[in-house]
């Protein structure tokens, strides 16, 4: 059989293969509920659609960025800043917003995560995944490509994440409104406090 013939029975195939996975996970998830978990044949098709998504070249790349603790620093205000709100500081997932998505965001620790290339995760990071609530990052601009393979840098080094770097995180993390109106009433009591007690000593 020649090659063309083999190769459009092949895409037929695969095309045929995801239509029926695709029914199953319509029937197994009831509908289109977010609140559902998804199954094991989800989970699966969902790790299988990621892999086939990246293109093999781009698998291979390398990360230019060095292993440093500047590096790593930069990244992980980046990541405190941009994708705790998902991916939770120590990229576990368990925030409200990550654990209430469809498919809920992964435990990034995690070997399904970490056992993906650097040029994976890049790829990723830059151009998103459809039908998760991963966007595409990627400007494609020289600026975003360097921030992008240092958190790659940074997805490495979560499993040995300290409880320091943490609380470092929480302070990058950006505020809710109730958080900030807290905050600001915290400080104008704390200035109240300080203009009594100068008024006070004045009086002294």
């Amino acid at each position: 059989m020649p090659k063309l013939a083999w190769f459009l029975l092949g895409v037929l195939a695969l095309f045929a293969g995801i239509v029926a996975g695709g029914g199953v996970f319509l029937m197994g998830a009831h509908g289109f509920s977010a609140r559902e978990q998804p199954g094991a044949l989800e989970r699966w098709t969902a790790r299988r659609a990621r892999s086939m998504a990246v293109p093999a070249g781009a698998k291979e790349q390398t990360n230019p960025s060095g292993d440093s603790p500047e590096v790593i620093a930069d990244a992980r205000a980046h990541w405190a800043d941009h994708c705790a709100a998902c991916h939770a500081n120590n990229g576990s997932g368990e925030t409200e917003m990550g654990k209430h998505m469809y498919p809920p965001a992964p435990d990034m620790r995690g070997t399904d995560t970490q056992n993906l290339s650097d040029g994976e995760l890049f790829y990723i990071i830059r151009n998103g995944i459809r039908l998760t609530g991963m966007p595409a990052w990627g400007s494609g601009s020289e600026h975003d490509n360097q921030d992008s393979w240092k958190l790659v840098r940074f997805i490495r080094h979560l499993p040995k994440l300290t409880a320091e770097e943490e609380a470092e995180m929480k302070e990058i993390n950006p505020k809710s409104p109730d958080e900030l109106k807290e905050e600001q009433e915290e400080r104008k009591f704390l200035n109240g406090d300080q203009t009594h007690e100068h008024s006070q000593h004045e009086h002294h």
